[in-house]
């Protein structure tokens, strides 16, 4: 009897083959706030459609040599920002793929103007609870290292939110399989790779 998890990838993949032609060279882009699942969802998301993942975090700990709380802690949030940036800026040129992006890098505008053009934005998009629930174990979040983290956390979903809202879709990041967040993603993706140009712009 076959393996029905196989069976259904091999049901399941000439509808994705043709939303990744769609793609051309373009990227998936995940936004969102830290703890929204952008790497555990995107790791599964690359595989699904056998494309690779790119975590941009750890892109950039790789060129600087030093962890990002080491990078705060050394040079400053500005510093950090502008790094950020010129490594998603690379990291475009190499698509398609799922590119997971920090809290803050959509925030930039130039970043939002070239994932427009050389990428598919979207947003994981999860409430408070959920948020402050996955990340209060964590101590790698320099930006929460404050006397009152979950002031700081609405402090910056207030501030980040709408420049998230942005993003070419939104689907809700929530306490359910990771399985059930990706279809929801191709789902949302199919409609807007259908109206999409698959050429990227180069």
């Amino acid at each position: 009897m076959p393996d029905i998890a196989v069976q259904n990838s091999i049901d399941s993949a000439p509808a994705e083959t043709s939303l990744v032609a769609a793609l051309g060279k373009r990227s998936i882009v995940l936004v969102g706030m830290m703890g929204a699942g952008k790497s555990s969802i995107g790791k599964r998301l690359a595989v699904r459609l056998g494309i690779p993942f790119i975590d941009a975090d750890v892109e950039i700990e790789s060129a600087a040599g030093m962890t990002i709380p080491e990078i705060f802690s050394a040079h400053g949030e500005p510093y950090f920002r502008a790094g950020e940036a010129r490594v998603i800026a690379r990291l475009l040129e190499s698509g398609p793929q799922v590119l997971a992006t920090g809290g803050g890098a959509f925030m930039n505008a130039d970043t939002r103007a070239l994932v427009a053009v050389k990428g598919i934005s979207v947003w994981l998009k999860a409430d408070f609870d959920i948020l402050m629930r996955r990340i209060k174990r964590r101590t790698d979040r320099p930006l929460l290292k404050t006397e009152d983290p979950a002031a700081t956390l609405k402090a910056l979903m207030a501030e980040r939110y709408p420049m998230y809202a942005e993003a070419d879709l939104a689907v809700e990041s929530r306490e359910a399989p990771h399985e059930t967040i990706v279809e929801e993603i191709i789902a949302g993706l199919r409609p807007l790779l259908s109206t999409v140009p698959g050429e990227s712009a180069s």
